[in-house]
């Protein structure tokens, strides 16, 4: 590129920015509204025409309005940057009215209660202090959520500062157990953790591959984390599930911020454990294992009252150790190995006028996570097959926002990338090879990890939202576009994979050769047996656009001055829902309603209705292209399967298929290192049989959806006391799940007469044979789930006020049933899915969460997390020593990590039908902040499991070595296979100013 041309490229990147910051339609950014309705002592009739102004000194906002006749002021698109105050100028009659100050969070109505005192001849003005957001009783509309501040935040026991730590301690919300070890480790109303929502500033946060976070936001940045469980405005959608909404840090006219240290130490103080523990990735470290965290955080003005900064930045370092153990080869060593994680924040606010705002921010997260070899108590995979998973995330939104006396006009504009290499080679492309000893033990992995995941996502979103208040009406409606661009490079390895056995001679020469921790796939004799020879015939990127267009209307309507009424509309439209049919899923209209009536300045209750449609996780589409194949002998099998009415008898198979990844696989005939390569073999496409594959639905797949009741009664019990009760019951509908095409007739299993079918016998009644180029089970995603959730939660808030303590504490008592876990979930038998009814994974009776904050001198807190639940479901899988088999109908799809419902159950049990014990954590923080002039000096330690309780259940886990799958029936008794963290320590220093 020549200089000319560079700096043309700089200056149209100037002017777009310059387009995208200013011109854009105004827009809000992190903006709530706050809703003051003033009542008088004698009777508590509404006020009209009185004063009501609001302010925040740290962002030089002041805004004054007049109450209507239903005694509301209302102020719109306000920034949740400082704190507010609200006062009410005095008349006559009333005196005057000062409140304490008030925080907002993002994409919410706040609602503040005013009572007059009666001027009885004096002139003195009446202050009531105001307590903090999260004890406010909400008299706008029926939401059901929890909100936990920056306070709150700061004083909480929390590992590694990761916010996802802090989510479990609000209600209807629990750690789960999840399908792979980097799934979301919470759960919103016992629902799949892939499920649940996240979102900055009321804008997507989602890695859209599978589910979760896409940046993981860090505790540094965030003012506060609000949990919506149920009922929420139509304005958020896209699923079925509850959203997690973080509203970021802003810059004000005061210069604060933060530098830290935090370290955990690990071993050499903390207790021992004989089970595996997770890492904050949610990976395996045992021995060894410590954490090294530091950062800083700083925000303030630029120019006074008009533009504001803040900026964080946060790294962490986990250093872990392995054990690499082969007597055979003689190797015993500690490999060790590391996990960095780096996240940067920033976010600047203009202000150009009183009524226009522009904001903009960024998120860049990297995370590498290594697998250096060896495992917990001993492993053989060697260094040379060590990979590290990637994952980098980038968030830019820019927002405006223009405000005027009844009218809010925003846009929104994101962009965000995410890139997932699951298994990077840490030494570069090559062949795998594992090392069989005589006796077919495994002695050795090496070279290659043996696969390649590498997923690309790139995401626009576009919000457009208007809304316009009037008489006794506010009026919102919005369009919201999520467009991403996703590309998979996956598949095996097109190096070829090797599986050699050697004989004592060539064992003992290996291990002659004392190439320790060092030995790689050329240190294996030229003449080793290769029993077999694997290779990938097409790695290849592919992927899909997936448009989410959502439409949405909404009326807060107030009939009277303590009744509201929300009425709204939302339509989601998803072409990923076409699968392989003609057309999408069109017919997603989602109406929604919520009452809310204040039964006087202290109390109301609450109900309401609505459907919520669901997105299609791209897994699923991914999925059916990846697994796929366009072979003669699969599109005949196919065939077969619409001529037997198996398939509709309008499929077209050019929709339905495609050319995904397939391997090779040689048994005999391959010399060591001498494997055919991948080019030479393509002609193997068409005749490779596969014990599984894959079509996309001829019939498409329509959106997965929840109808939502709620019904609560909330009271303010003192100035900083809230007490509130919820009552919920959802029904979700078209959830995925697996059916197989070409599955063998059903099988019962007479618990008093177990006779286990083959796999041949089984195969002998599939409707299809298994034929050259064709596949045993043929699998499409089906949307055709359903799960029944009821629940019951008590919450009691208290911040703190003349007395030195604040707490929060909540009870739930709920059950989850369902006949489908998990995108991947299969039924037992013969897709007879009326039998899989039963407890979700995540499903809990009673959960009961405490935290109690005492302050018994200035600096001084010391707050108490406490989380007692009762256990989580059990699926109990056949005894193999006593079948010979853990599948006894011959299906062919019996594995041990059975958490999906994929192996038969043990004779005579239903799925998920025995419970592991309960679960007791408690969690202590201690700080002190020594005061330095306006600055202070934090020294902090927290003991997590302060009674080091052995847990088998209840804790964040990955389901694949989980006390959840037990082998045999209820009353056997538990196979410890794990347990939630001993007790440990995390210690920390902190500067705030």
């Amino acid at each position: 590129m020549t200089a000319h041309n560079a700096r043309s490229l700089n200056v149209a990147r100037v002017l777009i920015l310059h387009f995208v910051l200013v011109l854009v339609p105004a827009a809000a950014f992190a903006q709530a509204n706050v809703e003051v309705l003033v009542l008088g002592t004698n009777g508590g009739e509404p006020v009209a025409d009185a004063a009501v102004k609001l302010e925040n000194t740290a962002i030089g906002y002041a805004e004054t309005r007049t109450t209507g006749r239903q005694g509301k002021a209302r102020f719109q698109a306000l920034s949740t940057a400082g704190a507010y105050i609200v006062s009410v100028e005095g008349t006559a009659t009333y005196q005057e009215f000062r409140s304490g100050e008030i925080i907002l969070r993002a994409n919410f109505d706040r609602s503040v209660t005013i009572t007059l005192a009666l001027r009885a001849g004096g002139t003195e003005q009446v202050k009531v202090e105001a307590s903090s957001a999260t004890a406010r009783i909400n008299t706008v509309n029926a939401e059901v959520s929890s909100t936990l501040d920056q306070l709150e935040l700061e004083a909480l026991p929390i590992e590694g500062r990761d916010l996802t730590r802090s989510l479990y301690r609000l209600p209807n919300v629990t750690q789960a157990t999840g399908f792979y070890p980097e799934a979301p480790n919470v759960s919103i109303n016992g629902a799949n953790s892939l499920y649940t929502n996240y979102m900055v500033d009321g804008m997507d946060n989602n890695e859209n591959f599978l589910g979760g976070e896409k940046f993981p936001m860090p505790v540094g940045f965030v003012q506060d984390v609000t949990v919506l469980t149920n009922n929420y405005s139509s304005e958020f959608g896209r699923t079925g599930n509850g959203i997690f909404n973080v509203t970021s840090r802003s810059g004000s006219n005061d210069v604060t911020g933060e530098v830290f240290y935090l370290t955990r130490p690990g071993p050499r103080i903390d207790s021992s454990s004989s089970f595996p523990q997770r890492d904050l990735s949610g990976n395996d470290v045992k021995d060894g294992f410590e954490r090294q965290q530091t950062g800083f955080g700083v925000g303030g003005p630029i120019v006074k009252d008009k533009t504001f900064y803040y900026v964080d930045v946060e790294g962490t370092r986990d250093y872990k150790d392995n054990l690499l153990s082969s007597p055979a080869l003689g190797v015993a060593d500690s490999v060790g190995g590391t996990n960095s994680f780096v996240y940067s924040s920033a976010k600047v606010t203009h202000l150009w006028t009183p009524d226009f705002t522009t904001s903009f921010r960024v998120n860049h997260g990297h995370a590498r996570i290594e697998r250096q070899g060896g495992g917990l108590d001993g492993g053989v995979t060697f260094p040379s097959a060590g990979s590290s998973q990637d994952r980098e995330s980038l968030l830019l939104a820019v927002n405006n926002k223009y405000v005027s006396n009844r009218l809010v006009s925003e846009t929104n504009l994101q962009f965000s990338r995410f890139r997932w290499n699951y298994g990077r080679p840490l030494n570069g492309d090559g062949p795998q090879t594992v090392v069989l000893d005589p006796s077919d033990t495994t002695i050795a992995v090496l070279g290659h990890p043996g696969f390649v995941f590498d997923d690309l996502e790139n995401t626009i979103q576009l919000q457009q939202k208007e809304s316009y208040s009037f008489d006794k009406h506010l009026v919102k409606a919005g369009v919201d576009l999520v467009s991403s661009d996703f590309a998979l490079l996956g598949g095996g390895n097109e190096d070829g994979n090797y599986t050699v056995k050697l004989d004592q001679s060539q064992v003992d020469a290996v291990r002659a050769l004392n190439r320790g921790a060092d030995l790689d796939v050329d240190d294996i004799p030229a003449g080793a047996t290769v029993i077999d020879y694997n290779v990938e015939l097409q790695t290849k990127s592919f992927g899909k656009r997936q448009n989410i267009l959502s439409l949405y209307a909404e009326d807060l309507w107030s009939p009277t001055s303590r009744l509201n009424v929300t009425f709204g509309l939302r339509y989601d439209l998803d072409n990923l829902s076409k699968g392989g049919a003609g057309h999408a899923d069109t017919n997603n209209l989602a109406p929604r309603l919520s009452i809310n009536y204040q039964i006087d300045g202290r109390s109301s209750v609450r109900g309401g209705f609505g459907i919520f449609y669901d997105k299609i996780l791209y897994a699923v589409y991914s999925d059916a292209l990846q697994q796929n194949s366009t072979s003669a002998g699969f599109r005949s099998q196919l065939q077969q399967l619409v001529n037997l009415g198996i398939l509709p008898r309008d499929t077209d198979l050019r929709r339905v298929t495609f050319d995904g990844n397939i391997s090779a696989d040689f048994t005999s005939g391959i010399t060591y290192l001498q494997g055919p390569s991948s080019g030479s073999l393509q002609s193997q496409r068409e005749v490779v049989q596969s014990n599984e594959r894959r079509i996309l639905n001829p019939e498409g797949y329509d959106n997965p959806y929840t109808e939502q009741f709620s019904i609560g009664y909330q009271r303010q019990v003192g100035a900083n006391t809230l007490f509130y009760v919820d009552l919920v019951r959802t029904q979700s509908y078209n959830l995925f799940r697996l059916r197989d095409l070409n599955a063998p007739s059903p099988y019962p299993i007479d618990p008093d007469n177990v006779v286990v079918r083959t796999q041949p016998q089984a195969d002998a009644t599939r409707p299809v044979a298994l034929v050259p180029g064709g596949a045993r089970n043929i699998v499409v995603s089906e949307t055709a789930g359903q799960s029944r959730y009821n629940a019951a939660n008590l919450t009691l808030i208290g911040t703190r006020g003349k007395l030195p303590i604040g707490y929060r504490v909540s009870y739930t008592l709920s059950g989850l049933r369902n006949n489908t876990e998990d995108i991947n979930f299969k039924a037992q038998d013969a897709n007879d899915f009326d039998k899989e009814w039963g407890p979700s994974i995540n499903d809990r009776r009673h959960v009961i969460s405490g935290v109690l904050n005492y302050y018994p001198w200035e600096g001084v807190t010391f707050c108490m997390a406490a989380l007692i639940q009762s256990g989580q479901p059990v699926n109990r899988i056949p005894d193999a020593t006593k079948y010979g088999t853990t599948d006894l109908n011959g299906d062919g799809r019996s594995f041990g990590v059975s958490y999906v419902g994929n192996s038969d159950r043990s004779p005579g049990e239903s799925r998920n039908s025995d419970r592991l014990g309960w679960s007791r954590v408690f969690d202590l923080g201690a700080s002190y902040k020594l005061p330095l002039s306006r600055h202070q000096l934090e020294f902090r330690a927290d003991v997590f499991n302060v009674f080091n309780t052995v847990n088998l259940s209840g804790y964040s886990n990955n389901a694949t070595q989980s006390n959840q799958i037990q082998i045999g029936p209820s009353g056997r008794g538990i196979d410890k296979k794990n347990a939630g963290p001993p007790r440990q320590f995390q210690f920390g220093l902190r500067y705030a100013f």
